[in-house]
């Protein structure tokens, strides 16, 4: 047995320095590539190259020392860290893989995407079959070779496709949102494709059995990730995000499954960047996972490991030898059938299948034809399973290159003549307003309940709260978390009322808590600090003396949660009871936006709903108020009819029946009151910031006013 022992002093000498040189230039020039409007990772992988015995390294050998390997066991070390980087930028993909999407532009999508991969991958197998001997590593393994190139010419690069997208500002049209869609089905299809032919290259003979087997294996690992595996990511989010307390927590779960991920692919002789990629979709189907961790995520891997991968990419590309006459002439056939199948395979998918225009048609070819990132991952590990020559190898990455270098040009000439429809003009408009909106940021709610004597509390509970929940969940993921706290002695019967509460709330992601011994305000404080973008609490008990605005639980808890509340009154409600008429009284403040963003979104997602705004100018006050307000002018009238303006824009812009009013009164809550009565507005939606205060909740006289005397529900959205 082998003592396990570490490298040699010299060899991690060595990797340190070329980690830091490496990431270093990578960096260097990729900053340089954005700034010249190119994809930062052709700045990176250049940066492999000058450094490589392209450059540096073949004519200053003592330098070209301390960045390429010079032994087997640098080489080891060096791969290691590129495997890493390789690992979290399909961790990255994944993650912004919207399965939702591709569904929403299924049709195109799809015949875009399969459409590509299926040209491409015949002229690329034709192509495989051709090239001479001298650029496979094995020239008995003629077949899997020519499968390797096929599928290393069908895969597209979200990563550069989403950059040359942003850069143009067309991440959020339909052609580009389709793009996307398009490259996420060519991404998932050409993995798959990879670890077949990965799993082919690694066995004796290339039968029916193996390919068979191969399959089976890809679609096995498949259906067990997005069930069993997906159940169990969830039961691990919720039990690490609720019970552990480390910083950054989340954070280590998303990478130490990403891992195991991956040496169950590779377990499977398949590939381990593929387990990163399964794992980076299910994360991303997790409403739980905090956009933090995402953003942190990001940072590890687009900051450090990537650029490295890209740079140790770039160190094993010997573009000098391309400049022979016959490897620059193969080179130029490659980069012509990868670059003619995707744009030939693409046009006729998105003209026959998605019954799309021409030139639409072909902008989907321009966007799909940049490889960059995905080709470099398939080059490394082609050349790595003794696939590739080191030529062959060269030729893919520069081709890699050049089309991701022509994807900008080529979007900009094919889109100048695609034409922007009324319909995608609304929605850019309405999904411009989202991106302002707190409320379409929310994702992660809890709600504290509890069961009174024998009789559960479910009236309100069925009446309001599930309803706004459901209606806030048609347009954006969301994870209800429902928490009681109860004595010891009540545990089993509370499990029982909160699983059959749980069942109300039907199309959410529902996760029930229950915590005993300890006290109910104190421990809904500490729950809500888990990374809750909502805490809703049903104010059903309100002070008879006033000395609470609500109660002196509910004040207290509003006053100290650490994310946004919302407090519903809702007595006096009956079963049937639906948000038809919404009322948002608006005085211009970012509160009143935020009551206004909801009142939309429960909108937009019911049945011949309509939201009213209304703005009241105050005229005077009776003498028997401590103060008076000056009589209205022209200006503050103006400034009336600005803010119901701008609400009823919104609304419309969300395609919903709006109204937008000014009334001029003495006082503000008996305006609002009266129109409550007048008009049958069934929910009233304000928008508070805390006042100062002591221990008492204090949002206003007027808050407090219209609270006491309404006769609807009324909810409470404390930003």
């Amino acid at each position: 047995m082998d003592v396990f022992s570490a490298a040699p002093h010299h060899d991690v000498l060595v990797l340190v320095v070329q980690i830091g040189v490496l990431l270093l230039v990578a960096r260097a020039l990729g900053e340089i590539a954005q700034r010249l409007n190119q994809p930062s990772v052709v700045g990176e992988i250049m940066a492999g190259i000058l450094l490589g015995p392209s450059l540096l390294a073949g004519f200053f050998p003592e330098l070209g020392e301390w960045v390429v390997p010079q032994n087997q066991t640098q080489g080891y070390l060096l791969e290691v860290v590129s495997l890493i980087g390789a690992m979290f930028l399909l961790l990255i993909t994944g993650l912004e893989t919207d399965i939702r999407l591709i569904k929403r532009h299924a049709r195109t999508a799809m015949g875009v995407s399969w459409g590509g991969i299926i040209i491409t991958f015949a002229t690329g197998f034709v192509l495989g079959q051709f090239l001479p001997d001298y650029l496979l590593a094995d020239s008995s393994q003629r077949l899997v070779f020519s499968l390797f190139v096929a599928t290393a010419l069908s895969i597209s690069a979200i990563p550069v496709i989403a950059k040359v997208l942003m850069d143009l500002n067309l991440m959020r049209r339909d052609i580009g949102q389709t793009i996307i869609a398009a490259g996420m089905s060519d991404d998932t299809t050409g993995w798959i494709l990879l670890s077949i032919v990965a799993g082919l290259a690694s066995g004796e003979a290339v039968t029916a059995g193996t390919v068979l087997q191969i399959v089976g294996s890809v679609l096995a690992f498949m259906v067990v990730s997005f069930t069993i595996g997906r159940w169990m990511v969830k039961k691990l989010l919720t039990y690490v995000q609720d019970e552990v307390q480390s910083t950054d927590r989340l954070l280590t779960l998303v990478v130490v499954l990403t891992f195991l991920w991956g040496a169950i692919t590779q377990a499977l002789n398949l590939e381990a960047v593929l387990g990163a990629f399964v794992m980076g979709i299910i994360f991303g189907m997790m409403p739980r996972l905090p956009d933090e961790v995402h953003h942190k995520l990001e940072s590890i891997a687009l900051g450090i490991f990537a650029p490295i991968f890209f740079a140790v990419a770039g160190l094993k590309v010997n573009v000098i030898n391309l400049f022979e006459p016959h490897l620059l002439l193969i080179t130029g056939l490659v980069i012509l059938v990868a670059t003619g199948g995707k744009v030939v395979g693409t046009y006729i998918g998105a003209r026959f299948i998605g019954k799309k225009d021409h030139w639409t048609a072909l902008s989907f070819g321009a966007g799909l034809n940049a490889r960059g990132a995905m080709e470099i991952i398939i080059a490394t590990i082609g050349l790595r399973l003794g696939i590739l020559s080191q030529d062959m190898f060269s030729i893919i990455v520069v081709m890699a290159m050049a089309t991701s270098l022509m994807a900008p040009s080529a979007m900009k000439w094919v889109l100048s003549n695609v034409k922007i429809g009324k319909e995608e003009e609304e929605r850019l408009k309405k999904e411009e307003m989202e991106a302002e909106s707190m409320v379409a940021g929310i994702h992660r709610v809890l709600l504290p309940v509890r069961k009174r004597g024998a009789h559960p509390d479910k009236l309100s509970i069925q009446s309001v709260e599930s309803q706004l929940l459901a209606l806030m969940g048609k347009d954006t993921d969301l994870s209800v978390t429902l928490m009681t706290v109860v004595e010891k002695d009540q545990k089993k019967e509370s499990e029982q009322y909160l699983d059959e509460l749980g069942a109300i709330f039907k199309g959410l992601d529902v996760t029930t808590k229950l915590v005993t011994g300890e006290k109910p305000d104190k421990a809904i404080i500490n729950e809500a600090q888990k990374d809750y973008d909502l805490l809703i609490l049903g104010a059903t008990e309100p002070s008879p003396e006033r000395s609470h605005l609500f109660s002196s639980f509910i004040d207290y808890v509003v006053r100290v949660a650490p994310c946004p509340v919302m407090v519903v009154q809702s007595e006096g409600i009956t079963e049937s009871w639906k948000p038809r008429r919404i009322l948002v009284p608006t005085t211009g403040t970012q509160a009143s936006r935020n009551a206004a963003e909801l009142g939309f979104a429960l909108a937009r997602n019911s049945e011949s709903c309509e939201v009213t705004g209304l703005n009241v100018v105050e005229q005077g006050r009776d003498s028997g108020r401590p103060y008076r307000v000056a009589k209205p002018s022209v200006k503050k009238s103006n400034v009336g009819a600005s803010i119901v303006k701008e609400f009823k824009e919104r609304g419309e812009a969300y395609k919903i029946t709006t109204e937008g009013i000014v009334e001029h009164g003495e006082e503000v809550e008996s305006i609002v009151l009266d129109f409550v009565e007048k008009n049958d507005i069934d929910l009233m939606i304000l928008g508070t910031n805390i006042r100062p205060g002591s221990h008492r909740l204090y949002l206003g006289p007027r808050v407090e006013n219209i609270l006491e005397q309404a006769k609807c529900p009324v909810v409470v959205f404390n930003t």
